[in-house]
């Protein structure tokens, strides 16, 4: 994303009230959008959606605002997941689909995201487009063609729709019990429905959005609420989103946590057995090494992308392969939508318990974790960690002391002023000495 002035590798995203998350900012940027999605001889429409955050009232009608400005007629989704937004913008034959979240982020943080009318990721082409005319003036055409502004009364149910279709008509969920933390977020008002309907016995957390509470303490960041009640209730797991509704976690009876990397090797190693795999499997860089190795046993081909989902999505276009995801949560599932969907992916997990007959920690057992160790140290401006000298000789030394029977990682975040360090290998305590110690030259390093 070298070169980039505003958007990150996930959109734009930042601090409300500080810039470019205001509402002067949002108001260019709808118009901006508006530009570099319309095309002449149609009538051009974008889909707005949000999560529960209290600023996406301000930032929804400034981006409005701007599109009509524009004459993009605008559709408003009111509170929506992200991978929703994505799939009415591909019903709905929109030009472009907006999402106004900050993800897994507090709420005093929130962002863009944008969907091409196909319901991906944009492509670096549009994003470039998008900063060049935040760069001009704003010109508002000609009264007769300003944008008209409407709402979209039943996109929950279309979507709630959507999901179910995603699995086989015979599969259903009768006989579970299953605890649902919406995070206060964007899935409060569709997961349950979508988990209830196929016949599962739900109870939730985190569906009380206030609009400043989203991710406080719940969610797939915070998990000890869905463990508690999963082991208070006995259920049989727990499926824990994010704010935005593109991750999942989940938690097994016994209260242990299936982190992403354990979920995307259950639906790899499901989907093999039955024999409806396409292809292999990407994972990022920071993909524990335990899922690379119990794929390999399984005669799975494995590749890892740079960390984002963007990422993976373009490594798996490139293999023809449709299965991908992160530790976070955050999977892709090509052949059933076009982006990262946290409800899509815990029904395929749901799908291989199903299938299988196995509980969700018995399909777990199927790979071995390796200990792997992320402390994120907060900088006060992203940089490359490579950059700097004392840096690099750190990772140099520290691999060395490893031997070969672990790596170390260093990354800038995407989204946030972090620098995420990682270790891995067969011996915790060797990998936490190793990830504190680069932490700390982190921390202390001068440009």
């Amino acid at each position: 994303m070298a070169g980039r002035k505003y958007f990150g590798t996930d959109g734009i995203r930042g601090r409300v009230g500080e810039s470019p998350i205001t509402p002067e900012f949002m108001l260019k940027l709808g118009w901006a959008a508006g530009q570099a999605f319309k095309r002449s001889g149609q009538r051009n429409s974008v889909l707005i959606g949000k999560d529960t955050r209290l600023s996406g009232y301000m930032f929804e009608s400034a981006l409005e605002a701007g599109l009509s400005a524009a004459g993009v007629d605008v559709k408003l989704l009111g509170p929506m997941p992200t991978p929703a937004i994505a799939y009415l913008t591909r019903t709905f034959r929109a030009s472009a689909g907006i999402v106004i979240s900050a993800s897994h982020n507090p709420h005093h943080d929130n962002g863009i995201k944008f969907f091409s009318a196909a319901g991906t990721k944009l492509d670096d082409r549009l994003e470039e487009e998008i900063e060049y005319w935040l760069d001009q003036p704003i010109q508002v055409c000609e009264s007769d063609d300003l944008g008209k502004a409407s709402r979209v009364d039943d996109a929950p149910g279309r979507y709630v729709e959507f999901c179910k279709s995603t699995v086989p008509n015979e599969f259903t969920l009768d006989g579970l019990s299953i605890v649902l933390d919406c995070a206060h977020g964007a899935t409060y008002h569709v997961a349950p429905k979508v988990f209830k309907e196929l016949g599962a016995s739900i109870s939730v957390i985190g569906v009380e959005p206030n609009g400043l509470n989203i991710n406080l303490n719940v969610g797939s960041t915070h998990m000890d609420g869905l463990r508690r009640a999963v082991l208070d209730s006995g259920a049989d797991l727990g499926i824990a989103f994010d704010g935005d509704g593109d991750r999942v976690l989940m938690i097994d009876r016994d209260g242990s946590e299936v982190d992403g990397d354990e979920l995307l090797f259950i639906i790899a190693a499901q989907r093999q057995a039955s024999g409806t795999l396409k292809g292999g499997v990407v994972g990022t860089l920071m993909t524990n090494l335990g899922v690379e190795l119990a794929l390999q046993e399984q005669g799975i081909d494995f590749e890892r992308a740079n960390v984002g989902d963007r990422y993976v999505m373009e490594c798996l276009v490139k293999r023809g392969w449709v299965l991908g995801g992160e530790g976070s949560g955050h999977l892709v599932l090509r052949d059933c939508t076009s982006t990262g969907d946290g409800i899509v992916s815990a029904l395929q997990v749901l799908l291989a318990v199903w299938r299988s007959g196995k509980s969700l920690g018995e399909l777990r057992q199927g790979m071995a974790k390796l200990p792997q160790t992320m402390i994120n140290v907060r900088v006060s401006k992203r940089f490359d960690p490579f950059s700097r000298q004392d840096i690099a000789e750190a990772v140099s030394a520290a691999e060395a002391s490893l031997g070969g029977s672990g790596r170390v990682l260093l990354r800038a975040s995407g989204t946030e002023p972090l620098i995420r360090v990682m270790a891995e290998g067969q011996d915790k305590a060797v990998i936490d000495q190793v990830a504190q110690t680069l932490a700390d030259v982190v921390s202390n390093s001068k440009a």
